[in-house]
């Protein structure tokens, strides 16, 4: 008789075949899901913590969240999230600003009042702990498809060597030629002419003021543009006015035009929780990079001015006394968003690293710059020159060593290379020059540094090309060994970063990464980026041991350069290292505050006594971490210390 199998039997190897069927088919995705399960249960693991360290995402509630562009770390313990308009034309348009000061230790938010489109400034701390914030955006970018009015630059003069005039916002410009009319978009003060007289002749020579002003025409449509230069009778004026004060312009036509800046400074005072207006700048800038002197004052460097062009060379200093601006008497271009370090001797080191806009053949060279003579020693040897926009700059720790490395970067503009090379100059050598460190984790323009209290570098994030274009965000992240130039993987990030993103160290000793900002959201570049919003914490792996260190007196202190100061721990003798460290203030791959100096320490019976550097220019004033460091590397809380300015010398 031949076999047949029950009812039961058939139906169980029906379902067996289907089960089959389905596996074949959907094996990719069972796997992704079984490894995804895997690694993180891998991650979670103690062992795997205490080696690689840990990421956490933060509790940001839906009201505080914004597209953080900038962060300052504060000597309340609070970090500053600016956006200003964050990238986001349509909020430029319906002035909607935007700042929120978090407390990373109660996990809090507060808004803050923000006056103008602070979108793309510069960030300095101050002495006594305020945070400089000076330019901004006045303009957004039109790119020339989308220009609707026709537009493009007014150079307005005046002939009288008595009087300046200021010419409000929506000044009217007829042209004598073409008769066509345009409109000032910005206030404009145009100085008075200067007059000079020949002491042998007495004769007087007067010569014409110029000022310059972007201008649009009235309405729309092609057939308001220009094509020749043009004389321009300036609305409203009177008397001699009319003959005085005119404006010249060239084409005025539907160009590209580029983001334009504003003067506008202001000190956020982290006590009152809110922006003090100070005195403006003298130069519109936009993209451009603050960098704190050994005196307490602040150098401002590049940036895109109130018509859209790289700053000239025309650098000023901020004095936070005064609250006032004054130009270096000589000149010096930058690309923009420079990394501008305050070296050793009170010179400026320049790394080449930079953000974006300037020729691709002028002021791009790494250097020694001395601010007093103006002069500039090259410093040569670094590897892949022409991909050190969007490259991370960071003054190796400890700063005595003064020793900077240049990581990744990328081509000029929107080009598509990137680069894994780091570069290390030793600045205490006899003739300084780039050196190649080990390679990044990948090629990466935008990676976020952070200098860590136990003297290693976090790097974290980038891509591999232009604002992550091509699905080339990088998700990993690096501890880096000055001590032994080596390099090992850690923890990877929980989200890509790449252009509009940061880091920064925090008192507890964990770092937040903030922002990025893709072109696109797809490997095809057919979907449009979102700008994340998300922040993380990375807890690293230091934080993962059995015991720490504890400073038990954590009221701020005041102590000078070159004075001393104890501080009580329960076990002196396990603390083998002190480590000042300068808050820092993030921003388009630039943080050129941070900076961790070696204390000279003692130790008592119950704690241990520093000493602090006298030099100014390795130590310049301001607020400081002071962090404890044991025996397995393990650094303490920050306690807080206020280094003031050093006194004038004596006359």
């Amino acid at each position: 008789m031949k076999y047949r199998p029950s009812r039961r039997t058939r139906r169980f190897g029906i379902g067996a075949a289907a089960i089959t069927v389905l596996a074949g088919m959907n094996g990719p995705a069972l796997y992704r899901f079984s490894s995804d399960k895997y690694h993180a249960y891998k991650i979670n693991q103690p062992e795997y913590k205490a080696e690689n360290g840990h990421w956490d995402v933060v509790d940001v509630p839906q009201q505080y969240r914004i597209n953080t562009i900038h962060a300052a770390l504060l000597h309340t313990g609070k970090v500053l999230l600016v956006a200003g308009s964050g990238n986001n034309a349509k909020n430029f348009a319906a002035k909607s600003f935007r700042s929120v000061l978090w407390d990373p230790e109660k996990n809090t938010f507060t808004n803050i009042p923000t006056p103008k489109d602070l979108f793309c400034s510069g960030h300095s701390q101050l002495p006594d702990g305020k945070l400089l914030v000076a330019g901004g955006t006045q303009r957004y970018e039109k790119l020339k498809g989308d220009v609707e009015k026709a537009g493009g630059l007014m150079f307005v003069h005046n002939e009288d060597p008595d009087k300046p005039k200021t010419l409000p916002a929506g000044t009217r410009f007829t042209g004598k030629e073409s008769g066509k009319t345009f409109v000032s978009k910005d206030p404009l003060l145009v100085p008075r002419a200067t007059k000079k007289t020949n002491p042998k002749t007495k004769k007087v020579t007067v010569s014409a003021s110029t000022a310059r002003v972007y201008v649009e025409a009235l309405r729309k449509g092609r057939k308001y543009q220009t094509g020749t230069e043009d004389n321009y009778r300036i609305a409203g004026l009177k008397g001699k006015d009319r003959q005085n004060f005119y404006g010249i312009a060239q084409k005025l036509s539907f160009d590209k035009k580029d983001f334009q800046g504003i003067k506008m400074a202001y000190e956020f005072d982290p006590v009152a929780e809110r922006y003090i207006p100070v005195d403006p700048m003298n130069e519109a800038r936009w993209y451009p990079t603050l960098t704190g002197l050994q005196d307490g004052k602040v150098l401002a460097v590049s940036g895109l001015d109130e018509i859209g062009q790289v700053v000239p060379g025309k650098n000023e200093i901020y004095d936070p006394k005064t609250k006032k601006w004054k130009y270096l008497p000589k000149k010096r271009f930058f690309p923009t968003y420079p990394a501008l370090f305050l070296t050793g001797k009170g010179r400026i080191f320049y790394t080449g690293s930079n953000a974006g806009y300037g020729p691709d053949d002028k002021g791009r060279t790494p250097g020694i710059w001395d601010l007093k003579s103006n002069r500039f020693d090259v410093v040569p040897g670094i590897s892949d020159p022409d991909a050190l926009e969007t490259s991370m700059s960071v003054l190796l720790p400890p700063a005595q060593d003064q020793r900077y490395m240049v990581l990744g970067g990328g081509g000029v503009g929107e080009d598509a290379t990137s680069t894994a090379k780091t570069r290390i100059a030793d600045l205490r050598a006899d003739k300084p020059r780039f050196r190649n460190g080990p390679e990044l984790y990948a090629k990466a323009r935008y990676p976020s540094s952070v200098i860590l209290p136990d003297d290693t570098v976090l790097t974290t994030n980038g891509s591999g090309d232009y604002r992550g274009r091509g699905d080339t965000n990088v998700l990993k992240a690096e501890l880096y060994t000055p001590k032994t130039n080596t390099a090992r993987p850690v923890a990877d990030p929980l989200v890509g970063r790449n252009y509009h993103s940061g880091a920064l160290l925090l008192p507890d000793g964990r770092v937040m990464t903030f922002g990025s900002d893709s072109l696109f959201g797809d490997k095809a570049n057919t979907k449009p980026g979102e700008f994340q919003q998300q922040i993380d914490l990375y807890t690293p792996p230091y934080l993962f041991r059995d015991s720490r260190p504890k400073l038990t007196d954590t009221a701020p202190r005041t102590v000078k350069p070159g004075g001393k100061s104890t501080y009580r721990t329960a076990h002196p003798s396990a603390i083998t290292r002190m480590r000042l460290i300068r808050p820092g203030s993030f921003t388009h791959v630039t943080n050129v505050e941070q900076r961790s100096i070696a204390l000279d320490f003692t130790r008592t019976k119950d704690g241990v006594t520093v000493t602090l550097p006298k030099d100014a220019s390795l130590v310049p004033p301001g607020w400081y971490m002071l962090n404890a460091v044991d025996d397995q590397g393990t650094p303490s809380k920050a306690v807080w210390v206020k280094v003031p300015a050093p006194a004038p010398p004596k006359k």
